[in-house]
């Protein structure tokens, strides 16, 4: 049995799925298998897939259902102990499994390992930060105290102990938008988090992304299931409100009056910084400019969002 399984869903990324796959396939550490779960593209991803000639690799092809379903597929196929993500357009460095082979032998008892990313913007690549102090070596760590500004668990840059989906479940194929973070929640309230500040993976970051169709909005993560869970708890309650934040912003940016309402409500503004506080508060048409100098600010290299 091999140490890893790779999962690798798959959605019309003929641009991408090359330099993923290679990513993987020059891993330091060999002992893996890979399961591409194509979600029923229709550009040519097969055809880039079947290009390869490497025993690890198992190609499945099923219907399109969302990226939710196709992890979920590969959950229960995968027959390693441990399972890891790579999105089909992110790649890893050549020291990712190896990094969490080191950090799984280190702490034993824990089940959930993570490492920092990179994101590439149209100019250059930016490094992320993490709202808790930087370490040479691994930590254990809250995920929600560590996860203030960027979270600690990306879905391209973890592995996870199979008996982690047992205990909390899969991706929840009902959230269209989120579905990652939810998950992410309900294993922050369970396990700790291991967590090397070494990047590991990179990630391609869309500047147009603040800007979502209000139908995905309509089908983001619901934060009502974790009402008396943030009721006891003051670093999920920070978090979720940031995330409520976020979410505010972008409805106002589409004229979204009904979401901007719910995600504003239960906020606590006292988790908020005086930026955060005076941005939501600001007309759409500020924001839209604010939004116009970000992604020029993103162009020339200089920043990742002025809205964090």
């Amino acid at each position: 049995m091999p140490q890893f399984s790779i999962i690798i869903p798959l959605y019309n990324k003929e641009k991408f799925i090359e330099n993923t796959l290679k990513s993987v396939l020059q891993q330091s550490f060999t002992d893996y298998e890979v399961l591409i779960v194509n979600d029923g593209s229709t550009d040519a991803s097969e055809a880039k897939i079947l290009a390869f000639n490497d025993a690890r690799i198992q190609y499945f092809y099923k219907e399109n259902e969302g990226v939710s379903e196709a992890r979920n597929y590969g959950i229960e196929n995968a027959k390693s102990e441990y399972i890891t993500f790579l999105d089909a357009d992110d790649y890893w460095y050549p020291n990712f499994l190896e990094e969490m082979f080191l950090n799984i032998g280190k702490f034993p008892e824990q089940k959930v390992f993570a490492a920092a990313i990179e994101i590439e913007n149209p100019k250059n690549v930016i490094p992320s930060s993490y709202s808790i102090p930087k370490s040479a070596e691994s930590i254990v760590v809250n995920y929600f105290e560590a996860s203030y500004q960027e979270g600690v668990i990306f879905t391209s840059c973890a592995a996870f102990h199979k008996s982690v989906f047992e205990t909390i479940g899969n991706f929840d194929p009902k959230i269209k938008s989120g579905q990652d973070t939810d998950l992410w929640i309900r294993i922050g309230l369970v396990y700790p988090v291991v967590f090397s500040f070494k990047i590991l993976t990179r990630y391609i970051y869309d500047p147009n992304s603040l800007s979502k169709k209000k139908s995905l909005l309509n089908q983001k993560l619901d934060f009502s299931k974790f009402t008396e869970a943030e009721k006891n708890n003051a670093a999920l309650k920070k978090f979720l409100d940031l995330n409520r934040y976020s979410l505010a912003i972008k409805s106002k940016l589409i004229n979204d009056k009904a979401n901007f309402d719910k995600f504003t409500t239960d906020i606590n503004f006292s988790n908020l910084s005086i930026k955060k506080r005076i941005l939501l508060h600001l007309p759409g048409f500020v924001l839209h400019f604010l939004l116009q100098v970000n992604l020029l600010f993103v162009q020339l290299g200089w920043s990742k969002s002025v809205f964090k």
